[in-house]
């Protein structure tokens, strides 16, 4: 036989691993693999009913496959929500499956909202306003999970425009979580000096939308060129009554990648400003057009941040997060004093704490020193935090540079710079989805990691399910009786996909609560 002449050839590619996602179309589970090509990490799928499609997943495929080292050991909630029986991530939840406990509870405490952003992964539109029943139901639930939870966020729709948002927070007070956050745009802050009175007694960390400086900019991303003039407002508002603010951008690549060095200046002489958590856009609710293969990541953001600082902030100086999977967050703090701007990864070896893989022997100090960055490399953070200025102090105590009188009033300077890269349907990875730390809390003791909620339909069920309580809500307010609310259900397994012909669970498996393993 006749050898052939033609030759094989090698891909252009590196096969990195294989793991589970989600057709962008249809939502059906399905394989997915994980490419490394040209330095960049990519995901290429292939769904039997709609087709392939490929997405770009990471921009520096060096730092994503060393990263692994930052893998912490998961922690095990007291106890789940859901038992395991379709399988991820049709079970949430939490399931014993799941790899990690909630660092951050989330609660949406309305549908509504007093923007109409473009991008809004939330589809913010009038619907349902949860009673205080109800969330103090999923603050006790939150507690018989986590015994002391440590972060609760509101957020909505706009929750600074519920009636009952202050009453959400002293109720979350009571129940001894310390670190309380309402998501906002800022508007009723900026147009209701009372209000902000109100929350400095209360005294909740804010979670502020802010997308930068330029009019093109918040038309594009959020609907409105003037919407700048209240989030300053908002902001001096806050300052004026010493409240701690995370500004949290949305950076889409074209519209406001431009202005990230601009925002970190705005962010370090602002007097309310105590973070920034950088968010490259992800594509679910309400979303731009967008090219899958275009999409920011967290590498290039940082390259942005070194380039846009004159290396005041450079790649070096961010590391990721170990609480949740390494590649879905980076972070750094940094000292600002007279001016100066100091990293605390120059002072101190961050990344030979956080290496769980290495695992080399700690010196003196080292497992307090470890633990306290484990704090602050944590999604439960919060900047400006009485927690987090002492985890600094004992953290700088390694790096033998600074007279031990000085730590604390550095440690009130500081810092924090975060980036959180959400997964969506084009980016989806279960492997990342299992060790998810941000959960949305509903009625009926269920957790739902955030990506999940937001990619398979977990959210449009919850949402159905809870405009069509409202009804009831109304008549109880109008009655003065007390609401109770019912557990909310899921089947999020696509109809009518090949091989799925399973019933749907029935709602005492929905809702049964699961003791955690020990």
């Amino acid at each position: 036989m006749l050898q052939s002449s033609a030759s094989k050839h090698d891909a252009d590619y590196v096969f990195h691993e294989l793991t589970r996602s989600i057709c962008p179309s249809c939502r059906r589970v399905i394989d997915a693999q994980v490419l490394l090509r040209e330095n960049k990490v990519y995901m290429r799928k292939r769904c039997p009913d709609c087709g392939p499609c490929e997405a770009l997943v990471y921009a520096d495929a060096a730092a994503y496959v060393s990263q692994a080292r930052f893998n912490k050991p998961g922690t095990i909630p007291l106890a789940f929500g859901t038992p395991i029986v379709e399988g991820c991530p049709y079970d949430c939840g939490l399931c014993p499956d799941h790899q990690q406990h909630t660092c951050v509870g989330i609660i949406e405490v309305n549908s509504t909202c007093d923007m109409a952003c473009p991008l809004c992964f939330a589809s913010a539109a009038p619907g349902f306003n949860l009673t205080l029943e109800e969330v103090e139901a999923l603050l006790d639930d939150f507690v018989r999970t986590e015994g002391r939870p440590e972060v609760v966020q509101f957020s909505g729709g706009e929750p600074t425009i519920h009636p009952q948002i202050l009453e959400f927070v002293r109720a979350a007070r009571a129940r001894e979580i310390p670190f309380v956050m309402i998501n906002t745009n800022g508007r009723r802050i900026a147009q209701d000096e009372r209000f902000a009175d109100e929350l400095a007694e209360v005294r909740p960390s804010l979670y502020f939308q802010f997308d930068g400086f330029e009019r093109e900019t918040y038309r594009i991303i959020r609907g409105d060129a003037d919407a700048l003039e209240d989030k300053l407002a908002a902001l001096d508002r806050l300052a004026e009554r010493g409240l701690n603010v995370t500004l949290v951008p949305a950076i889409e690549r074209g519209v406001n990648d431009q202005e990230i060095g601009r925002i970190i200046d705005f962010a370090i002489a602002h007097p309310a400003v105590r973070g920034i958590n950088f968010q490259p856009a992800f594509h679910t609710g309400r979303h731009l057009a967008h090219d899958p293969m275009q999409r920011v990541t967290i590498p290039e953001v940082i390259g942005w941040i070194e380039a846009q600082t004159a290396s005041r902030f450079m790649r070096s100086d961010f590391v990721p997060v170990p609480c949740c999977f390494p590649t879905c967050n980076a972070v750094t703090y940094a000292f600002v004093q007279d001016g100066q701007v100091t990293p605390l990864p120059r002072l101190l070896d961050v990344s030979a704490y956080l290496d769980y893989i290495s695992n080399r022997a700690m010196p003196d100090l080292g497992q307090s020193i470890r633990q306290a960055l484990e704090g602050l490399w944590s999604s439960a953070s919060v900047p400006g935090s009485e927690k987090s200025r002492a985890q600094l102090t004992l953290s700088c105590q390694a790096c033998g540079t600074l007279p031990e009188s000085s730590l604390g009033k550095l440690a009130e300077s500081m810092i924090m710079i975060m980036l959180q890269d959400f997964m969506d349907p084009w980016t989806f990875n279960q492997k990342n989805l299992m060790k998810c730390c941000k959960e949305f809390l509903l009625p009926g003791g269920r957790q739902i990691p955030f990506c999940a909620y937001n990619s398979l339909g977990y959210r449009e069920q919850a949402r159905s399910q809870l405009i069509a309580m409202e009804p009831r809500r109304r008549s109880a307010r109008r009655r003065g009786e007390r609401f109770v609310p019912e557990p909310v259900h899921f089947d999020v397994r696509p109809r009518g996909a090949a091989g799925t012909g399973v019933a749907p669970l029935t709602g005492v498996e929905a809702s049964t609560g699961v003791a955690a393993r020990p």
